[in-house]
This record gives structure tokens, sequence and C-alpha cells, in this order.
């Protein structure tokens, strides 16, 4: 147990937590370890924007509404809807208007109504890495069905950062910097990402110092928050664990903060876990892992995406998964908002959507059930205990000691 006598104001908060949940608190439990883990976490959608960019099939517009209401009605509340840049570039994006004039109308906001939804709790937001794209924004905006948010992207690794924009680190801050006063005075809030914190797939190894100060000069010249990406799954528990705890003692507010991470050698969980343990409090994910660098190929066209992949085989790419973190998240007694049962039934929908096998493992094996699996227990234990004169919870032969006593070595 705890001893109550030495603990500081701020370990308190968590006792009392602990016992408002009815949870007995001891020296193992995670928040004594980890005092900064949150309570409470947001979890946002990417599915429609990164997930869909990396398809090599149009994804239908009617499809694309479907999933984006769902995913609101199962208490998604950070959703990102699409991507504003040139058709040309991603024609996956090719009907971003009307996504968000379908989300932006009275018939779904009625909806929203119906279900008990504030349309106001809702934050629409769309990526868009250029100028351009942002002053498409605006004008969206001006005609009442533009995002409340939008994205623009920057990767300590200047040849990565190229290969997604097309220039040099500082034009691009410039010009970040005169995108944030314009969307300041056109009232939509900006997010700046944060990339190659971890390891770049074009230039290797990066140094995670240059990633805090990248996401330092995204605030000082006024983004909102800060999405700190992992957008190739070079991420290892203890490096996140490092970087966030740098980047919370630099830029303590954890609403400033979001973690990416993609999934690419099945360890993006521990990752999740780490930046729980830093302190952490927003995360993202996609519907069955989906996502990764833009397609170059939609059905039976090549496109020019962001160039050559960079990587072997599609099935191993990705971000981590909707399904599967909410699961984690959950059984961890953290609350997130979500249906968890809604979110795995829109999973396996998914995987019908896209034609193959995605990566969730929770829309398989669903989640632990706490009352077990009895009808396959082997029928005959009760009568065998009752035979042998044993209590039906004794573990142990009768006279054994209460406690086990280890030998002396």
């Amino acid at each position: 147990m705890v001893d109550e006598q030495k603990l500081s104001s701020f370990e308190w908060k968590f006792v009392e937590k602990t016992r408002e949940l009815g949870i007995d608190m001891t020296e193992y439990d995670y928040w004594k370890i980890f005092p900064k883990m949150p309570w409470k976490v947001t979890i946002g959608d990417i599915t429609i924007r990164d997930g869909f960019q990396h398809e090599e099939r149009f994804v239908s517009t009617e499809a694309k509404k479907y999933y984006l209401e769902e995913l609101i009605m199962a208490g998604c509340r950070d959703i990102e809807v699409t991507n504003l840049g040139s058709p040309y570039l991603m024609p996956q994006f090719k009907d971003a208007e009307e996504l968000l004039t379908h989300l932006r109308s009275d018939r779904f906001k009625q909806k929203c109504e119906r279900n008990g939804i504030n349309y106001d709790d809702i934050c629409l937001t769309a990526v868009t890495i250029r100028e351009k794209a942002v002053d498409r924004a605006i004008q969206l905006k001006d005609k009442g069905i533009g995002p409340d948010r939008i994205l623009m992207m920057v990767s300590t690794e200047e040849e990565h950062h190229f290969a997604n924009s097309g220039t040099s680190l500082p034009v691009y801050w410039q010009e970040a910097e005169r995108c944030i006063q314009k969307c300041n005075d056109a009232g939509i809030k900006m997010c700046g990402t944060v990339s190659t914190i971890w390891g770049s797939p074009i230039g290797g190894a990066t140094d995670m110092k240059d990633a805090v100060e990248f996401s330092k000069r995204s605030l000082e010249i006024g983004a909102h928050d800060i999405e700190h990406a992992d957008h190739d799954g070079s991420a290892s528990a203890a490096d996140v664990y490092r970087y966030f705890s740098m980047v919370l003692d630099a830029m303590p507010d954890p609403k400033l903060h979001i973690a990416h991470f993609h999934e690419t050698k099945r360890v993006a969980s521990a990752s999740i876990l780490a930046a729980l343990q830093a302190g952490i409090t927003i995360f993202e994910g996609t519907l069955g892992g989906l996502g990764g660098q833009p397609a170059n190929f939609l059905d039976d066209c090549p496109t020019r995406g962001t160039g050559d992949y960079y990587y072997d085989d599609p099935r191993y790419v990705g971000l981590v998964c909707l399904e599967d973190t909410l699961v984690q998240i959950d059984e961890m007694g953290i609350e997130h908002g979500y249906d968890v049962d809604r979110i795995l039934k829109l999973g396996k929908q998914m995987e019908k959507t896209i034609g193959r096998k995605l990566r969730s493992e929770a829309i398989v094996n669903g989640r632990t059930l706490k009352e077990g699996h009895m009808q396959y227990a082997r029928p005959g234990l009760k009568k065998l205990k009752e035979k042998l004169q044993e209590t039906p919870d004794q573990a142990f032969p009768e006279g054994w000691s209460k406690e086990a006593v280890l030998p002396t070595r």
C-alpha cells in the first residue's frame, strides 16, 4: 500500500483519483510510477486524409462521407477531412470541397443534434502544405464551408522536407509565418507538423533536439498546436519518452502537442505507451492502420504523389490503428470519449471498403472479456473438487502455508 505520509501534494491528486475510480493504488501503480500520465486523452482520426492518401484506388466520395459521419457519431471530435493541395498531385482528394460542404450542411448539423452531439465541439481539419492551399482554405471559409484548422508540415531533415514541399527550409518558414497571419485574420487555426523527429526515410538519423527547436519556432510564429510526427515508424519507445519529456520541459502545456505515430515494425503501441508516460494527452490514428506516403498511382493512372515510394512492401506501412489504440487506452482505464464497439464495427466495414485485410488485431480478437469464455470450459471440474473434498476456490493442498516461503540460497 501507499505510505500516505510520504506523498507530495502532486502525488495526492493521483491517490484521490484512484480512490474515486475504486482503484487501490500501490507502489506498483502506473500513476505512481509515471505521475505525468493522463487520466483522460483526446484521440483524433485521420483516416480519410492520411489513411486514404496512400491508397492506389479512388475511395468513393459517398464512402468518405459515410466514414466521416460514423467516426463523429462514434465519439471523434477532431477529424482530418481532406487535403486542399493540388488534385493533380493527389487526385484522391479531388472531392475535397464536396466533403467539407457535406459536413457543414444543415442536414449533418441536425443529425448531430439528434444524437446529442454539440456541433461546435467538432474540429474539422484539412491539410494545406503550401500557401496556395492555405489561400483555398480561406476562400472556402469565406463561403461558409472551410475547415476550422489547417496544417502545414516541416521536416527537420531537409531532403525529406523538400520531397514533401518542393522548397528549402528557410523559404518554407517564411511562407508558414505569412500563412499563419492570414489564418489568424480569417479565424482558422494553424497546426504546425514537425516530422523526421526520430529519423528520415531519405536522410537517415536525425537529432531530436532539432525537432524541439522546430516545435518552438512553430509556436513562435503563431501555430495553434504542434503535431509531432514519426512518419516512417523510426521511433523507439525509449526515444519517444525522452523526446516528449524534452518537449514538455520546453513547452509544458500538453494541449499544444499531438503524437502522430506510423507503424512499420509492430512497435508503435509501445511508442503510444511511452508518450502517455511522458504526459502526452492527444493522439491520432486511422481505421485499420491505413496511411503512409501519398500514392503515386490511382486506379489505372500514374500520379506524381511525392515521387517514388521509400518502402519495399505497402502491406507493412501505415499509421497506428485507431481500433487497437482505443482498446489499449480503454483497458488502461483512461477516458477517451469513444464508443469502442462502434469503432470496431467500423474497422470491419473498412476492410470491405478497401478490399483487403487491414492491420487491426482488435477487430479480430475484440476486447478483453472480463467474464471469460466459460463455453470453452472442460466439463467435470466442480464434481471433481467435491469428490476430492476441496473448496471451490482452493488452489493449493491442505496444510500448505498461507503464503509461499522462498528457500534460502
